[in-house]
């Protein structure tokens, strides 16, 4: 483990760690993990001269907040100044991802590059096959029930394995990792805090982003991930999307040499960064 740190923000501390030198990127967990999904891509990334910062979004891992209304973007650009980084590349998984792209919108100034992976865009309703809208369904159902057993055993279905993919198509390590994640997230005695929405949304804001931005997608995620990355290329001026074969949406957990391969090439693509 890297250099640890708590950053006060308004109302809790995020828990911060700081590997490496070189030009900064900053991971951004997707909403059933926190910062330890990250795991797997750290030794590729400062293998190739980068320095990777992560952190427990506000109500994960070992963050702390009180039950008070707050911004993610702020948050981030928080541990951003508490680590002395001025701009960097963001690399946002799921939730994380439409973090990082709503934080470009606002802050730009701060954000040298994006890399998103299995990313949605804050205010675009990409299309659902009927049958993703059934797993969805299902989804609310078990959220409304509150069961975390029944929730995490789902997660794992619907975003680890892929949908219609079998429970054994990624390591056994790989899925308990998520799992023992995923159970600390559903706890219902968890306080997560209330984020405030972007105003107007990041999707009608897209030809804002002029940086480097590339949008990785699983092949075996849900669809809407992969009509995102291709909205992202479209409207955005310097932005690629890639569908990643084999894969679902847990994709640096998946493909960590890729993703760090990826990321450096993106970096290079952006304004000196740090």
């Amino acid at each position: 483990m890297g250099r640890e740190t708590m950053v006060p923000v308004p109302g809790g501390r995020l828990y911060a760690v700081d590997d490496g030198d070189g030009p900064p990127v900053v991971l951004l967990h997707a909403g059933i993990v926190d910062l330890r999904a990250w795991d797997p891509l750290i030794p590729p990334l400062l293998a190739r001269g980068l320095r990777a910062v992560r952190y427990d979004a506000r109500g994960f891992g070992r963050s702390e907040t009180e039950d008070v209304e707050f911004s993610n973007r702020a948050d981030l650009v928080a541990v951003l100044d508490a680590m002395g980084i001025g701009r960097a590349c963001l690399v946002g998984n799921s939730r994380g991802g439409m973090i990082a792209i709503d934080a470009a919108a606002e802050y730009p100034e701060r954000v040298a590059a994006l890399v998103l992976l299995g990313s949605s865009v804050g205010g675009y309703e990409a299309p659902a096959t009927p049958d993703e809208i059934a797993l969805f369904e299902e989804m609310e159902r078990l959220e409304e029930a509150g069961d975390p057993e029944a929730i995490v055993d789902f997660d794992l279905r619907l975003w680890v394995d892929g949908p219609g993919q079998p429970s054994d198509r990624v390591p056994a390590a790989l899925r308990e990792a998520v799992r023992a994640m995923s159970l600390a997230v559903a706890d219902r005695d968890r306080v997560h805090g209330r984020p405030i929405p972007l105003r107007p949304p990041a999707g009608e804001r897209l030809a804002e982003l002029g940086m480097p931005i590339l949008a990785m997608a699983g092949a075996l995620d849900v669809s809407d991930v992969w009509a995102c990355a291709l909205r992202m290329q479209e409207a955005c001026p310097d932005a690629r999307a890639e569908l990643v074969p084999g894969v679902a949406h847990m994709v640096a957990m998946e493909v960590p040499d890729l993703v760090a391969d990826r990321i450096l090439t993106t970096v290079r693509r952006a304004r000196p960064i740090g």
